[in-house]
């Protein structure tokens, strides 16, 4: 056999634009994508997630073989397969005797550097899927003693042009219309019918085999319908487009009873893993805008989510690794509860936000932030072990886009460095923001005795044993002050309320 040019593809890499395929030719190089027990086994991922990696894996192998790649496929259950991506990239290697390995740098900073010390010389590519490359937002972020996602994404605005006037100014007037972008769902607003496909025979493969082999993690597979191929990815974002964008803007942050999608576009999976362009999607958002189709609310906060938050936390999360992933401002200690693994629990908010993600693999940003992460700050779980749920149980959870958003956003463990202010509330947020709390055991309006909502007492109890950290960020400025407003014997019991739930969560209750 003569040598040929190898290039790994990895699971989040399914892109026919990928940087190292296109370095090498279809007519004499080969490809190898292997499914190896390593990447599933390392947290819990969900069912659904490993079926959809998989799944769009062995779709996207069949798609590069109509394209006149010769491609290596390694399934899970193949007799050879030696369980790791180094190992089987040593073993391929050797065996086509390659003279040459290229692959597009990872996604996650331990894949590679596991690639990198494995022994096989490679030529690494940068992902030019992305529009900020990790030196440029190096460069970005030099001499800046605190990062601001508001200033990064001006940059990302004026270098793609989106959403910009002639003359270098922001479409409508202004950066941001984040303020139009919190609006509770009104109840005769119905949330529109998502796209879902059935499951092929590959996938049908796929999930044969999950459910033998990861029968123990949690989450169902019963209700897997994700796109698996391009051509499903781009059916999803045309549906969304047509049928959620308008209203995508008004009601991103809400929530509502067993509404897990409301108008989110449910991509962040297929973009994550290559079955769509960051580049396209604005285009497709911005043109829907000008052409009156979206209000500029909308289009701006889709746009800003893509090419300003997600550039923004890869860029944090390869500054910083794998130092970043220790940090733990607060000293956080706290075993995570069970319940985050069950659902069970009587907090009506809570169970909704994990009975659907073990249902879906799937939780909208609020639920992660302000339910979910919310409680793990309050309640001061260890951060690695919280990154370590959502890692497992989301199914566009990948590393470098999980780790900052929990671990720097929802849990502020470094200390403000990625976010100015703890995003932390009472029951009143989640309150005003769904329809959650009425279907509650807990009363949201009581903040003492045992009725009263868990997250009130916490609030302000985390905010009391944090404040030596905390009471000299001017954002929280309006809040301590109205803390201090308190009478004495109000701050007590609400010290004592705080005391007795986390001696409860310490005890294994499930609150």
């Amino acid at each position: 056999m003569s040598a040929c040019r190898l290039a790994l593809v990895l699971g989040d890499q399914l892109s026919f634009d990928l940087s190292s395929l296109q370095a090498l030719d279809p007519q004499r190089d080969a490809v190898l994508l292997a499914e190896v027990a390593a990447e599933t086994d390392y947290v819990p991922h969900h069912p659904q997630k490993i079926t959809l990696i998989f799944s769009a894996m062995r779709h996207f192998a069949e798609a590069l073989r109509e394209r006149g790649w010769q491609v290596h496929y390694v399934k899970l259950d193949d007799a050879q397969n030696s369980g790791s991506l180094p190992s089987e990239l040593q073993r391929w290697a050797k065996q086509l005797q390659a003279a040459e390995v290229h692959i597009t740098e990872c996604g996650e900073w331990r894949i590679e550097d596991e690639l990198q010390r494995c022994g096989v010389p490679i030529t690494w590519h940068d992902d030019s899927r992305f529009i900020c490359a990790r030196s440029e937002f190096a460069r970005w972020a030099e001499g800046r003693k605190q990062l601001r996602m508001e200033f990064f994404y001006r940059e990302m605005r004026r270098k793609t042009g989106l959403l910009m006037n002639g003359d270098g100014t922001p479409v409508g007037g202004a950066w941001n219309f984040d303020a139009e972008n919190r609006k509770a769902l009104p109840k005769q607003i119905k949330a529109p019918v998502t796209a879902r496909f059935p499951a092929d025979a590959i996938t049908q493969e796929v999930l044969a085999l999950v459910a033998e082999r990861f029968s123990h993690h949690y989450g169902s597979l019963a209700s897997f319908d994700y796109p698996v191929t391009h051509a499903e990815a781009d059916a999803l974002w045309q549906h969304f487009i047509e049928v959620a964008l308008p209203a995508f803007g008004d009601y991103q942050d809400a929530m509502a009873l067993n509404e897990p999608y409301l108008f989110h576009a449910r991509i962040a999976a297929a973009l994550n893993i290559g079955l769509l362009d960051v580049r396209r999607l604005c285009v497709d958002v911005e043109t829907a805008y000008l052409q009156g189709r979206v209000p500029l609310n909308a289009a701006e906060g889709f746009i800003r989510q893509l090419i300003g938050w997600r550039e923004y936390v890869r860029g944090i999360y390869w500054m910083h690794m794998p130092e970043y992933a220790e940090r733990n401002a607060f000293g956080n200690t706290r075993a995570l509860p069970e319940f985050y693994w069950t659902g069970k629990t009587r907090m009506k908010c809570m169970s909704q936000a994990i009975d659907q993600t073990l249902e879906h693999a799937y939780a909208h940003h609020i639920q992660r932030l302000m339910v979910t992460g919310n409680f793990a700050l309050l309640a001061g779980i260890q951060p690695s072990q919280v990154c370590d749920w959502y890692l497992a149980v989301y199914m566009d959870a990948f590393d470098w886009v999980e780790l900052p958003n929990t671990l720097g956003m929802v849990m502020h463990a470094d200390g403000g460095y990625l976010g100015s202010k703890p995003y932390c509330s009472s029951g009143q947020y989640i309150k005003r923001m769904s329809n959650y709390c009425g279907d509650c055991a807990y009363k949201v309006s009581e903040s003492v005795g045992e009725q009263a909502c868990p997250f009130n007492a916490l609030y302000w109890h985390f905010l009391m044993r944090h404040r030596e950290q905390l009471g000299g960020n001017h954002r929280l400025a309006m809040v301590y002050r109205g803390l201090d407003k308190m009478t004495e014997a109000k701050q007590q019991g609400l010290w004592a309320r705080g005391e007795q739930l986390l001696a409860r969560l310490d005890a294994g209750e499930a609150l």
